[in-house]
């Protein structure tokens, strides 16, 4: 496995900060829109601070294949804002007072608030999608959205204190709560790039397979904080240690995501996302 200093760290985070900060200026530029609206600043609130890794793979994505007709940064802003949306929801039911060291969303705002805002989210990914004349964009954004709900509900109801899990229905779920964004981000990009089939399917394949990497390594380093999904992990045999078994599975993954890129063509963004795997299993934040 890579080993990630600060510096390296600095480097990749360079790399893509023109991305990032270009989606930082889409995002204000969309919300904007709706400074009319009771939603304004609570939007503005709760977009601050994201770390737009799912926007960034959108991007990349349309960038390595090259070819794209119409504008991707609004497809990434609607990418950035169902994570959004999910973040509020997320939080509501874990009841976290904290997100990206400040108040969770419905914490300052409050849950009814909370549950409005989240809906107020969807109508602008709804408009967002509605530009674009190629409706896969919209059935993507859709299919990603039922999929996180799904991975969201199945998690719900699993109770540590009588039912185990083993390694394949952990990898289902946070392939539906998770990774299915990732997926949808990349896949999106190569759409709009003007991917064929073949490329489309395996930048589908990156985002899922990078996306389950992401949370397994997530839940590596909340390993300790009481999240109900990890305690209620069973692994065989099971004399085998738990957290060093989920660090090879996050290798495993990160490790086919880079496979799924062989087949595009050589580019400065197919290397950042290359690098982007890399990082993922290794990162301390």
């Amino acid at each position: 496995m890579k080993s990630y200093d600060s510096s390296s760290i600095n480097e990749l985070m360079g790399k893509t900060k023109d991305y990032t900060d270009s989606i930082e200026e889409a995002l204000k530029k969309e919300i904007s829109h709706y400074s009319w609206s009771s939603f304004h600043d609570p939007m503005r609130y709760a977009v601050d601070g994201g770390k737009r890794v799912r926007p960034v793979i959108l991007l990349l994505a349309a960038e390595a294949i090259g070819k794209q007709s119409e504008d991707p940064y609004a497809a990434a802003v609607a990418v950035e804002l169902l994570h959004t949306e999910s973040i509020i929801h997320d939080d509501i039911i874990d009841q976290e007072i904290s997100r990206r060291e400040r108040m969770s969303f419905h914490v300052k705002y409050g849950y009814s608030a909370s549950v409005l805002t989240a809906d107020f989210v969807f109508g602008m990914i709804l408009e967002i999608a509605s530009r674009y004349r190629d409706p896969e964009v919209a059935r993507e954004l859709s299919s990603a959205a039922l999929r996180m709900c799904e991975g969201e509900f199945r998690e719900l109801k699993i109770d540590p204190n009588s039912y185990r899990i083993g390694c394949e229905e952990y990898v289902s779920i946070i392939s539906q709560k998770t990774a299915s964004l990732f997926q949808t981000s990349a896949k999106i990009g190569a759409i709009i790039g003007g991917g064929d089939k073949e490329q489309v399917n395996s930048l589908s394949n990156y985002g899922l397979h990078l996306g389950i990497a992401y949370q397994t390594q997530d839940d590596i380093l909340d390993w300790g904080d009481d999240g109900k999904i990890t305690r209620a992990l069973e692994i065989n045999p099971p004399e085998e240690d738990m957290l060093n078994y989920l660090k090879k599975m996050t290798q495993q993954y990160a490790d086919k995501a880079k496979k799924d890129l062989k087949g595009l063509p050589d580019s400065p963004a197919r290397n950042h996302l290359f690098q982007l795997a890399d990082f993922t299993v290794s990162r301390p934040i």
